[in-house]
C-alpha cells in the first residue's frame, strides 16, 4: 500500500518523517518543491500525479484556500481521485470537509477527515489523538496508516464532525496562552527566573498540559531568546481562531474569550510575531506595557 502525503509543512514534514519510519512506501508533493526533495522520497510532479501513483493520500495543508487548491485545481487531487481513499488532516471549517468530501465521492473516490489533536512532537512520536469524521467503513481503510501517527483515534460521526472537533479542542489551548502571558503579567513583581517561573506553574493546577512539553520553550521565550523553534505559529493560532469565531456565529453561538485572545494574537502578529511558536503569545503580553485592550 502506497501513501501519498500532499503538504510538506511543519506539520506534513512531521507525519511524512513517522510514516517512513514506521515502514510504510510514501511519495510526496508539496507547492515548494524544496520542502518536497528535503524529504529524500519520491517527489509527485502534481496533487494529480500524487493521487494517481498512491493507494491512499493523506492531506495537511494550511487553510481553506489550500486546500480547495490542491483538491480542485487544473492538476488537483480530484482528477486522480477514482478508486482512491483520501485522508484530509488539515484544520478546517466543517463546511469545508463536507465539501471535499462531496468533490471526493463525485470523483469516484472515498474520504474521511481526521484532524489531529497534537504538533510536530507527538507526529513524529505516533502520539496524535485522530478525530475522524466520515463512513465508518472508510475509516477501517485507514486505521493501519492512521494508527501510526496516533495513539488514539476516536470516530466522531459523518464529515463534518472531526473539524468541528478539533475546533473545540483547539479553543481551550489558544486562549490559556494569552491566560498565562497575563498570569506572567501579574507576577512580574516577583522578579522571579523565568524557568523557575514557568516551572512553577507546570506543577500546580492552573498549568495546562501543554507546559509539561513546552516549559523550556516558555522560558526562553520570557527570557527573550529569538531562537525557539516554531512547532504551531502564532499565525496557526490566529487561523483556528478565526474559524472558531466563524463556525461560532454560524451555530448562533458566543465565544467571547476567543474573540479577546484573537485581538491579543492579531496585535502581536503586528509587532513581528506571527510566525514565532506558540510559546511567544504568554511572552508578549507578560512584556507588554499599559492596561490598554486591543479592539475585539
Amino acid at each position: 500500500m502506497r501513501v501519498g502525503v500532499a503538504g510538506i509543512g511543519k506539520m506534513g514534514a512531521a507525519i511524512v518523517a513517522r510514516l517512513q519510519e514506521t515502514g510504510s512506501d510514501v511519495v510526496v508533493w508539496n507547492r515548494s518543491p524544496e520542502k518536497a526533495t528535503a524529504t529524500g522520497l519520491p517527489v509527485a510532479d502534481s496533487p494529480e500525479q500524487l493521487a494517481r501513483q498512491s493507494d491512499i493520500v493523506l492531506s495537511c495543508l494550511f487553510d481553506e484556500a489550500a486546500a480547495n487548491a490542491v483538491y480542485h485545481g487544473d492538476d488537483g487531487l480530484l482528477h486522480g481521485a477514482d478508486g482512491k481513499l483520501f485522508i484530509e488532516m488539515s484544520t478546517l471549517r466543517p463546511e469545508v470537509q463536507r465539501s471535499l468530501a462531496s468533490a471526493v465521492e463525485n470523483s469516484g473516490g472515498a474520504f474521511i477527515e481526521c484532524p489531529v489533536g497534537g504538533t510536530t512532537g507527538p507526529a513524529r512520536a505516533g502520539q496524535l489523538i485522530g478525530l475522524a469524521g466520515g463512513d465508518i467503513a472508510d475509516l477501517a481503510r485507514a486505521r493501519p496508516v492512521l494508527e501510526k501517527l496516533c495513539r488514539r483515534i476516536e470516530h466522531m460521526g459523518p464529515v463534518g464532525s472531526g473539524a468541528l472537533a478539533k475546533l473545540a479542542i483547539n479553543l481551550p489551548l489558544l486562549v490559556f496562552w494569552q491566560a498565562l502571558g497575563e498570569a506572567f503579567a501579574l507576577a512580574r513583581p516577583l522578579e522571579k527566573d523565568p524557568e523557575w517561573m514557568v516551572q512553577l506553574f507546570t506543577e500546580t493546577a492552573g498549568g495546562a498540559n501543554v507546559l509539561k512539553v513546552k516549559a523550556s520553550a516558555v522560558a526562553a521565550a520570557l527570557g527573550g531568546n529569538p531562537d525557539v523553534v516554531a512547532t504551531f505559529d502564532i499565525d496557526a493560532m490566529r487561523k483556528d481562531l478565526r474559524m472558531m469565531r466563524s463556525e461560532a456565529a454560524a451555530l448562533g453561538v458566543s465565544l467571547p474569550l476567543a474573540s479577546r485572545a484573537l485581538s491579543v494574537f492579531d496585535e502581536a502578529a503586528a509587532t513581528g510575531l506571527g510566525s514565532r511558536d506558540c510559546a511567544y503569545a504568554p511572552a508578549y503580553w507578560a512584556s507588554r506595557t499599559g492596561d490598554r485592550m486591543p479592539p475585539d
